[in-house]
């Protein structure tokens, strides 16, 4: 009993002796209370080895040498062509950027938008990756050979960078169409363009974006007039003669119908005159035999009191269907 005694003693005071268990520091304790610590974590965290950065080769000399090479200028020998005078054509590509095909197309597109608003529209083409040389001057080129005649927008568009594009109004109305709505036809051509999936296509809907935006620059410089609301009084002359005229119009039309499908008409009416009286000439002489059917008497009479008949037709000329009413022999029928 007393070593049992002793050895639980022994037990206590060596369980005494051990390590002092950890205490939380004042800081970690307050963090601890406010959520900011959570107990463990470093346990339940791994570190990741670091990923080795990829190494990228410096530039070589020639990759620096293309870099710092500047954007080619357009050729002296087009200059003239371009800044000579004021363009002949409402599309300015002596370069021959675009086809041929497209070339037409678009100076179709910008002929008849001249012939449809107050302000023409002049592009001076050029190739995306080109600069204007610094002895022209864009504004100065305006104001030389658009000061005169019908009001012109100018365009200073770069096939395939439609972002690098400029814009430019005529002295007549620049007062009238300030710098900011000349901007804003830019960017919203410029937006428009951007769209497109190749430099062509681009360039199209940039017309035709701006085109729409100069009808607004119309507006702005007084251009364009509204329709009056009040009725405009004509002279009775003209009322008079207008139905003359639509009478006279309709004379032409029916001549020209006349003159283009009157033979074949003439000839088919003929061709169905002739038919439809083949057909009656025909009917008209067809005969039918039909026989004779022999009832044998009955009671020695042809009739025999009712009860036999003879099945005989009276005409010849005539359908069976047509002869249903019996008609007695000596009508003569």
């Amino acid at each position: 009993m007393k070593f049992a005694v002793w050895m639980l003693s022994a037990g206590l005071a060596l369980g005494a002796a051990g390590p002092a268990l950890p205490s939380w520091e004042p800081d970690d304790l307050k963090a601890l209370k406010k959520g900011e610590l959570v107990p463990g974590l470093l346990l339940l965290t791994e570190d990741l080895p670091e990923e080795p950065v990829p190494a990228v080769p410096p530039p070589t000399a020639e990759e620096i040498a293309q870099a710092a090479k500047p954007s080619p200028e357009v050729a002296e020998k087009y200059l003239e062509d371009y800044f000579g005078a004021r363009p002949e054509y409402f599309l300015v590509d002596p370069q021959g950027l675009l086809s041929a095909k497209d070339f037409k197309d678009r100076e179709k597109f910008l002929k008849y938008h001249s012939g449809d608003s107050e302000i023409d529209l002049f592009v001076y083409l050029f190739d995306g990756h080109q600069e204007i040389p610094s002895e022209v001057r864009e504004e100065e080129i305006v104001e030389r050979h658009f000061s005169e005649g019908k009001p012109a927008v100018v365009v200073y568009y770069y096939l395939g960078a439609p972002e690098r594009s400029d814009i430019y109004v005529s002295p007549l109305i620049s007062d009238a169409v300030s710098a900011a709505e000349q901007r804003r036809a830019l960017v919203s051509s410029v937006e428009e363009a951007m769209e497109k999936p190749d430099k062509v296509a681009q360039f199209e809907a940039f017309c035709v974006q701006l085109a729409i935006r100069i009808y607004w620059m119309e507006r702005a410089a007084g251009l364009v007039r509204d329709t009056p609301s009040l009725p405009v009084l004509r002279p009775t002359v003209q009322a008079s003669a207008e139905p003359e005229v639509k009478h006279s119009k309709m004379a032409l039309k029916v001549h020209e119908i006349a003159a283009q499908w009157g033979a074949p008409a003439g000839i088919m009416a003929l061709a169905i005159s002739a038919v439809i009286g083949g057909v009656w000439f025909a009917r008209r002489n067809l005969k039918y035999r039909l026989p004779v059917f022999d009832v044998p008497p009955r009671l020695g009479g042809a009739h025999a009191a009712g009860i036999g008949a003879v099945i005989s037709f009276g005409s010849t000329t005539q359908s069976p269907s047509s002869q249903r009413n019996e008609v007695p022999d000596y009508l003569g029928l």
